[in-house]
């Protein structure tokens, strides 16, 4: 790989979810640990599988990994964070601060806002010079427009305080924040040197992960980060010609790749073979990047054969259109199709009969795409951060301004350019979709799931903070965005997974955070089954043995239900094959 020559320090593994960030990243870190470099991989992403792939309890320390001398992993864990963040805040206010004081601060400091600067203030840590005994630290970053969040940070804090010295944020008393201006602006310089960090644009030979590398690409340049490599992860040359489905999968990603954006093909370039075996455990890693890709053979290999009785999406739509209303939320890691599965199911609702309105979370939204055009019953639109967060400004500026001087009116203005404003107009945002339900069909394609996580955090903390100020009303009702999301009659989360051990896991673990929060899943989708479509290539063949383990795995109580999608011929973009996949049967 060209890109292990001559690394920079620094290096960052980004990408749309699901093309293999995790797998490239943590196989690169091995690579260097085992040429005697002393490497830090650290995971910014809320919905990490580190652990399960390296064997390990993940931690916000950095952690050795047995087997790999000189190489630690580190976990940024948005809570742990949080909580360090809160203390260090709490320990510089005055000792004469009155517990009232200490416990507005304390509330202030409650929700997502703070999860994720904390966050972010453990990243910059690591971009500073804080780390100086490392030869290497790489970047294992979570799906692309979290990603360009966490990376646009830095300059929105430093930009923020820079002449804010006012002494209140939505941070409470910033003075926590403030004395890491330094670092904040150190780590903008790391970021942006060519001789200290790179940034890797994973893809896969996927129209839509190869469109959003190219986004992504654009928005760093924009960042200052313009020391940039495209890694093409997964590449099939299919073994058997005659078969249709292998035959398909070989057509669509060499399209896919040969119509590539020239901004991309003018980037240096490297390509990863897809592999015959899940990337779990540190041989199967080290083989991942080895030039022999005979390495960790095959294998038995398991012939096609029928999946079992697993309905379709068709099904699904039949299912959900009982209801006659409510919240359908989609939820899964990034790239197992959610947007897919959100869109058919969207115009399977439309061909029943029902009026839907189709949105999503995701800050690297593809609806719009997906759909390819309008449809009567219909409407499509996204949570889009920026005119949100610019209508939530507007809302408290024309709501506060009338008793407030001049001065005062700036003072409000600017505490509102913070970037923790964003966090809260998305989730009002929210808020608002989800009370849609009440009267109509509302299906959320919901960002990938690390980001998804803090978006349900934020719903608890707005829960328990109402809570708090109608304790003691007597008969006065609060529906919460938690309740609805809580109540099964109204809410139906569908969970999407691919038929990998990865993407199983990650959905399972997601089940288990929704229970926690009171919140019980509907259903699963297995997306993109190759065992579903049949195929007699050696090496989809070879790859099957593992999919059959993970439809027993979900079909064996890990799931209540589950619905199966197949690897599909024919791409499912655009109004007609996206009907198909709902058709009343």
């Amino acid at each position: 790989m060209g890109f292990l020559k001559m690394p920079t320090r620094y290096l960052f593994f980004t990408g749309k979810g699901g093309v293999g960030k995790t797998s490239l990243s943590t196989a690169t870190a091995l690579s260097l640990a085992d040429a005697g470099k002393k490497v830090l991989l650290v995971s910014t992403d809320a919905a990490s599988n580190l652990d399960e792939m390296l064997g390990i309890e993940l931690r916000n320390i950095p952690t050795p990994v047995p087997g790999a001398p000189g190489l630690s992993v580190l976990n940024i864990d948005p809570d742990t964070a949080a909580e360090s963040y809160r203390q260090r805040v709490l320990a510089q206010m005055s000792p004469q601060a009155s517990e009232a004081e200490l416990s507005a601060v304390r509330e202030q400091l409650s929700g997502a806002c703070t999860t994720e600067i904390a966050s972010f203030d453990e990243f910059a840590s690591l971009l500073a010079d804080d780390a100086n005994h490392l030869d290497h630290i790489v970047f294992d970053t979570a799906p692309t427009g979290h990603t360009l969040r966490l990376l646009s940070l830095p300059k929105a804090w430093s930009g923020f305080l820079d002449g804010n010295d006012h002494g209140a944020s939505c941070l409470g008393p910033h003075s926590g924040l403030k004395m890491q201006e330094a670092r904040f602006k150190a780590a903008l310089e790391a970021l942006g040197d060519p001789a200290k960090t790179t940034v890797l644009l994973v893809t896969r030979p996927d129209r839509g992960a190869i469109a959003e590398a190219a986004r992504t690409s654009g928005e760093l340049r924009a960042l200052s980060l313009n020391n940039q490599r495209l890694v093409v992860n997964g590449e099939f040359h299919a073994s058997d010609a005659a078969d249709a489905v292998a035959a398909a999968i070989e057509a669509v990603g060499q399209q896919a790749l040969a119509e590539m954006p020239s901004s991309l093909r003018a980037l240096p370039q490297d390509r990863v073979p897809l592999r015959v075996f899940d990337t779990v455990g540190l041989p199967a890693l080290r083989a991942l990047l080895a030039a022999d890709s005979g390495r960790m053979a095959a294998g038995k290999t398991l012939a096609a054969k029928p999946v079992g009785p697993f309905p379709g999406l068709d099904a699904l739509a039949d299912e959900l259109v009982a209801s006659g209303h409510g919240l359908i939320m989609v939820m899964g890691k990034g790239g197992v199709g959610k947007t897919t599965v959100a869109a058919a199911l969207a115009l399977g609702l439309v061909q029943r009969g029902k009026t839907v309105h189709l949105s999503t979370t995701d800050p690297a939204a593809h609806l719009a795409g997906t759909i390819g055009g309008e449809v009567p019953g219909l409407r499509v639109d996204r949570i889009d951060p920026k005119v949100e967060t610019q209508r939530y400004i507007d809302k408290i500026m024309a709501a506060r301004s009338p008793g407030l001087d001049a001065q005062e009116q700036a003072l409000l203005l600017e505490d509102l350019q913070s970037p923790c404003t964003e966090e809260v107009a998305v989730f009002h945002a929210f808020s608002h979709v989800v009370s849609e339900g009440r009267s109509a069909f509302v299906v959320l394609d919901t960002a990938p799931t690390g980001h998804s996580l803090l978006l349900m955090d934020a719903t608890g903390a707005y829960h328990r903070q109402m809570m708090r100020e109608y304790e003691g009303r007597g008969a006065t009702r609060v529906v919460t965005p938690l309740m609805r999301l809580q109540d099964a009659a109204y809410t139906k989360i569908i969970l999407v997974a691919l038929p990998e051990v990865t993407p199983v896991s990650q959905a399972a673990a997601l089940q288990d955070d929704l229970r926690r929060a009171g919140i019980e899943p509907y259903a699963w989708v297995l997306n993109k089954s190759v065992l579903a479509a049949g195929t007699t290539d050696r090496l989809l063949a070879a790859r099957l043995a593992g999919e059959r383990k993970q439809m027993d795995r979900m079909a064996g109580g890990l799931a209540k239900r589950v619905f199966i999608l197949p690897w599909l011929i024919r791409p499912p973009v655009g109004v007609v094959e996206l009907s198909r996949l709902v058709a009343k049967k």
